[in-house]
């Protein structure tokens, strides 16, 4: 799973187990149109979201760069994970993309092998299974730092790894899984690393791939590997000149790129996957905010090849067009939040109870917030499974408003519970654990003032947290507003525990969350006890039990099913409306593109027209 500040807005059961897996089999991804009006070369360039510009290269990500902006924006570029996911604009894995075939389970499910197809590396080296052996065996030393990581889960529920050859891989499980779930949520995880970054130096020659013995691999030794690229991948003006970061095996490989997210791309031309760029060269652009990309696409002179239509800019729809852009909606699989610290020492006992989550739900207006700030171009969004783009995954709990707007029920929530206005924010007169009292760790007199931190440069947002703030006044709670750029906002939510500074944090909206490289959407990265993405610090034992449910039932539906009806009244979080993705502007003259729903992009697939 991936948060992102997206382009608007900032960033199964056994039965279906089987037919999921059978249908992918079956699938092949859209081929590159074979045309005489198809023209090789020319430059594309693509607007990064407002803020949201890519900070970090190397693909074993921790949870505070784990972004749309560097996982599928920028790294799956270069280096190409196992699995690929994303078939045209269905949520399906995408097996003519993967390096890895389909899995074979056996043993009950507990034994999977996998064999790899001939890829290579730009240096010339094949990728083999000991890249996928490296990968496991970096995770596997350094899993905390691993933003998807979930305690209990991948590599966790892995007993052991071997690569009997160069093209397979055997995985043993500690005990037997959907095939779907552990094909889409833990395989999907894997991306294979160049043995040529089995190093801690720069000042000594790269490791010659065929003597390094990655299987031997100390847990010492995947430590300081670690440590070592992590170093790299924070000094960002080297990427570009890195002998580390040049070994690619994906279509693209970078020709220069600045801190501010400016970057270009030029074809990998050792590339072995079934479609190869057509375009010169691919460029990002960062931009500070929805209206300064905005300006300078509607300036004309093809400066912006691929962007996006701000909410507060609806209106200029039929303009866009008449300059040469295709209006295409963006709908990405996830769902769109904010974060509550459950671990703020002062704030934590207050969001720790149910009545307060629920107050503050009630606050969020979500018909009219798509209607008059999002313009439409939004749905609403009651729980962590998505119910956009059209899937077997969101039951009926999903498609419910359990909380409806209402300031009125809010405070009255409030004052059952044992809170008074006083001067006009609610204050805890009640202090105590019973059903009419403030409730457990909220001492008498504390006043709830609460700041809400959210990601800068999209109007719409601006809009929709005012009006929140405005209603929570009317509610007698205090939300108190600040902005800061989307890389900031990640960095500021950081799971923490109580007594570390960075846990002063009350609210924050980083953007919405997108379900990959966790493509089944059982929540388990962000709500399960200690999961490297959980950054509210949310526990419950319930939830841990129907989430671990999720993925071992024979009846994985039904399992799903319960999850989602708990956590659609539990609010883990607050649930806004789920924008799209991107309201999309495309030029005409340009070919090729699908929006892929875990928000991927593939400019190899990208063309001029004739």
């Amino acid at each position: 799973m991936k948060r992102t500040g997206t382009r608007t807005t900032v960033i199964l059961g056994a039965a279906l187990a089987g037919s999921m897996l059978l249908a992918a089999c079956g699938s092949t991804s859209s081929a590159k149109p074979q045309s005489t009006t198809t023209k090789k070369g020319g430059i594309a360039y693509y607007a990064e979201a407002a803020g949201a510009n890519p900070n970090y290269i190397l693909p074993l990500t921790s949870g505070a760069e784990f972004s749309i902006a560097n996982l599928a924006q920028f790294q799956i570029l270069m280096y190409r994970p196992l699995y690929f996911f994303g078939q045209g604009d269905k949520a399906e894995i995408n097996y003519n993309l993967s390096i890895g075939n389909a899995p074979v389970y056996s043993n009950n499910d507990k034994t999977v092998t996998i064999t790899l197809k001939k890829y290579q590396w730009s240096d010339g080296q094949p990728v083999t299974s000991n890249d996928v052996i490296f990968w496991m065996n970096l995770l596997k030393a350094n899993k905390v730092d691993w933003g998807a990581y979930v305690p209990g889960d991948f590599p966790d529920n892995v007993v052991s790894y071997s690569a009997p050859n160069a093209s397979t891989v055997v995985f043993h499980l500690n005990q037997s899984y959907s095939p779907t779930w552990f094909t889409y949520n833990e395989l999907s995880q894997i991306t294979p690393l160049p043995l040529a970054w089995d190093t801690t130096s720069l000042s000594t020659p790269l490791p010659n791939p065929s003597t390094t013995s990655i299987a031997d691999m100390t847990t010492a030794r995947a430590q300081a590997v670690y440590k070592f690229l992590n170093a790299q991948a924070q000094d960002l003006s080297t990427y570009a000149s890195s002998p580390i970061w040049s070994v690619v095996d994906g279509p693209w490989k970078l020709a220069s790129f600045s801190s501010a997210g400016h970057a270009v791309f030029v074809p990998n031309t050792k590339y072995s996957g079934p479609v190869k760029p057509s375009l010169s060269e691919f460029v990002e652009l960062p931009f500070t905010s929805d209206s300064a990309e905005f300006n300078v696409l509607r300036a004309g002179n093809n400066a912006v090849t691929y962007g996006y239509l701000p909410n507060s800019d609806a209106s200029q729809k039929s303009y866009v067009e008449s300059i040469g852009y295709n209006v295409e909606p963006w709908t990405e699989f996830g769902f769109s939040y904010w974060n509550m610290n459950f671990n703020n020492p002062t704030c934590g006992p207050v969001f720790k109870q149910l009545y307060i989550r629920q107050a503050l739900q009630h606050l969020v207006d979500q018909p009219a917030w798509i209607t008059s700030f999002l313009h439409g171009d939004a749905v609403p969004n009651y729980s962590p499974v998505p119910v956009t783009p059209s899937n077997p995954f969101a039951d009926a709990a999903s498609r419910t408003d359990h909380y409806p707007y209402s300031t009125s029920a809010a405070k009255n929530l409030l004052t059952s519970h044992g809170w008074k206005m006083v001067n006009g924010v609610m204050t805890c007169e009640s202090p105590g654990s019973s059903a009419t009292e403030c409730g457990a760790g909220i001492s008498k007199g504390l006043a709830l003032n609460l700041n809400l931190e959210y990601y800068s440069g999209s109007n719409s947002l601006t809009e929709e947290m005012t009006a929140y703030a405005s209603a929570a006044k009317q509610a007698g709670i205090n939300v108190i507003l600040s902005s800061a750029n989307g890389n900031t906002v990640f960095a500021d939510e950081a799971p923490c525990t109580p007594t570390q500074p960075s846990c002063k944090w009350e609210m924050i909206l980083a953007g919405t969350w997108e379900y990959s490289p966790d493509n089944y959407p059982t929540g388990g990265e962000l709500f399960a006890s200690g999961a490297g993405s959980n950054y509210g610090n949310y526990q419950s034992s319930e939830a841990n039990a129907l989430i671990a449910a999720t993925h071992t039932s024979s009846d994985p539906q039904a399992a799903l099913d319960a999850y989602q009806n708990f956590m659609a009244k539990e609010l883990p979080d607050i649930y806004r409306p789920l924008p799209d993705a991107a309201i999309s502007l495309i030029s005409n003259k340009l070919g090729g593109v699908t929006q892929n729903p875990y928000l991927d992009i593939t400019p190899e697939d990208w063309y001029f027209k004739g």
